[in-house]
């Protein structure tokens, strides 16, 4: 007997379909209709809501094999194949995560094919691999934003056996595992949440509608979206979320949801007996997000910090358009690797007022906060998806590895970053519907040349080209100059995890000089000392040491170093 239940407030008769045969199911006070079935445990189910023939699949649907407006499919975590029971899980605080996209990190774009680069990730160096969402869409590719059956894994990466083997195979070499989930908003195509229950609420965000976190019902609008955090985490034995723009998560309750699933994910953690991880991405600046609960926060374990990849980027690339027109300077990129945050309660000319809190760096490590210089959003939603290796030199790029490697805070890369890899990221999406594939491709354009873009040049999300042309190419990560890039940033790691005082999280330890008009910077962490040239001409940096490694034209005197233009020396000082 098969116990099937859904959560169905809003019709007044709500009937249970299993492979064609159609039951009766039972109203209970809470909302929830309840049935009990002899079937088989592969069996294929949906609901009937009322009057309409329509079989809508499960919301809470562990499989979705024909696609997101298709019939569910049982799938039982118990029966899936762990050999993973020796893993006792890693904290992210400090470590080296690795984001990837699963259909365009493989040529294949399945879990399966990237298990067979998992290697190459252990050789790297790095301790995560960060999933971009994995939860089911409509269509056969996308970045996965759009995900409308949050509990089920996307069917053409290999659905949630897929998921299983690359978890058991990322945790057979000691790599933790962080999946990307979106509780903000739903996908345009195959939401059928709003047929059975008040999932939505009447703000809206960029993306779509929000979900009902505060008003009435919306308790067990909370229950399914907490939940479907802690399944990731239960059945599938992932280490921990990045949770999608936090910001766009209005809830004006007196326990916000992110405490609400924090506490409830410390509670997990302690039944597993290993860490689980909540990374916010946030760009509210906002302390609290990160502050431990007994301090008055949310006691989240991390959240993406844009303000350090702005620093970084616009310091090296001399872009200032957008919100990048408050950085750019010396001084800001300094003023942010000592602080964490550069608006801190200070004028956003992009916002057109006040930004942030500051962090109080007696209480919140660096390491509570991701510095990075690439992510899938800092490349893939510029107009064309260029990566910075395809507009900055070799130089440039280590700089910037150095700055964001070398810092204290937990670092992130994007993949093919490390080998400078020349393949764009580009905005892509298969919406079966014409339709929306149309509105999604001319809101593309329309929203680029609002910026000064010609809409010629912005890539059709919807063409399989812009798909195709988004996948890494591994043939060059043999080719020198790629090669020689892989090898500084394999170095860079390898240094972050052996040296003792690259360990510390604590900014009241970080010294960070500098030089605007020569614009050289060093970032001192005890005796190690990262100082970069971004200029073009040879500066003579104040510190001297040991070279421990580099890149570009170095030569050391008795109390500087000579850095050639655009390079980077990482020094054991005396």
């Amino acid at each position: 007997m098969t116990d099937f239940a859904v959560w169905a407030p809003l019709p007044k008769l709500v009937r249970l379909d299993v492979d064609g045969t159609v039951h009766d199911m039972t109203a209970g006070d809470d909302g929830w209709w309840r049935a009990g079935v002899d079937c088989a445990a592969d069996a294929r189910y949906g609901f009937l809501l009322d009057d309409d023939p329509a079989v809508l699949p499960d919301p809470r649907s562990p499989r979705q094999p024909d696609g997101v407006h298709e019939r569910s499919q049982l799938w039982d975590p118990a029966d899936a194949r762990w050999t993973d029971q020796q893993w006792r899980g890693r904290s992210i605080e400090g470590a080296v995560i690795y984001e990837l996209h699963t259909g365009t990190f493989t040529a294949a774009g399945t879990f399966d094919a990237a298990i067979d680069k998992l290697d190459y990730l252990v050789d790297l160096g790095v301790d995560f691999v960060e999933l971009m969402p994995v939860n089911a869409f409509n269509g056969t590719h996308g970045w996965g934003y759009d995900g409308v059956l949050w509990y089920a894994v996307h069917e053409p990466y290999g659905g949630p056996d897929g998921l299983v083997r690359l978890i058991d195979a990322c945790h057979a070499r000691g790599l933790g595992v962080l999946i990307d989930v979106v509780f903000n908003h739903l996908g345009p195509s195959g939401n059928y949440l709003p047929q059975f229950g008040p999932y939505l609420s009447s703000v809206s965000n960029t993306w779509g509608e929000s979900l009902n976190l505060a008003g009435p019902d919306a308790d067990e609008v909370r229950r399914y979206i907490i939940d479907c955090a802690l399944r990731w985490m239960r059945d599938f034995h992932a280490d921990g979320l990045r949770l999608d723009a936090v910001h766009a998560l209005v809830d004006n309750t007196a326990i916000h949801i992110l405490e609400e699933m924090a506490a409830e994910t410390d509670s997990l953690s302690t039944e597993l007996g290993r860490p689980l991880s909540l990374i916010a991405e946030s760009d509210l600046n906002d302390p609290r997000l990160i502050t431990p609960r007994d301090h008055g926060g949310y006691g989240l374990t991390a959240q993406w910090d844009d303000d350090i990849h702005h620093a970084i980027h616009t310091a090296v690339s001399g872009e200032r358009q957008g919100y990048y027109a408050d950085f750019g300077s010396m001084s800001a990129l300094a003023t942010t690797l000592r602080n964490g945050y550069f608006h801190a309660g200070t004028y956003s000319s992009f916002r057109h007022r006040r930004h942030g809190r500051p962090l109080d760096k007696s209480l919140i490590p660096a390491t509570r906060l991701m510095a990075y210089t690439c992510t899938h959003d800092q490349v893939g939603n510029r107009a064309v998806g260029d990566r910075p290796s395809q507009n900055l030199d070799h130089g440039q790029l280590a700089i910037k590895a150095a700055l964001a490697l070398g810092s204290p805070y937990t670092a992130m890369l994007f993949m093919g970053e490390e080998w400078a890899s020349s393949r764009p990221f580009q905005f892509f999406s298969s919406h079966p519907e014409p339709e929306l594939a149309r509105a999604t491709a001319d809101g593309r354009k329309a929203e680029f040349a609002d910026h000064g873009w010609d809409a010629a040049k912005i890539p059709d999300p919807q063409d399989p080209e812009t798909f195709l042309r988004s996948k890494l190419d591994w043939a060059e990560v043999s080719d020198s100059e790629h090669a020689r890039m892989l090898g500084f940033y394999r170095d860079l790691i390898a240094l972050r995890h052996s040296e003792p005082a690259m360990a510390d999280p604590w900014l009241t330890h970080l010294t960070v000089d500098y030089d605007e008009e020569q614009r050289w910077i060093i970032m001192r962490r005890g005796p190690i000392a990262i100082a970069c040239n971004l200029g073009t001409e040879d500066v003579d940096v104040p510190a001297a040491g040991e070279p421990v490694l580099g890149w570009g034209g170095i030569a050391a005197e008795t109390d500087t170093t000579r850095l050639a233009g655009h390079s980077v020396a990482v020094l054991r000082t005396t």
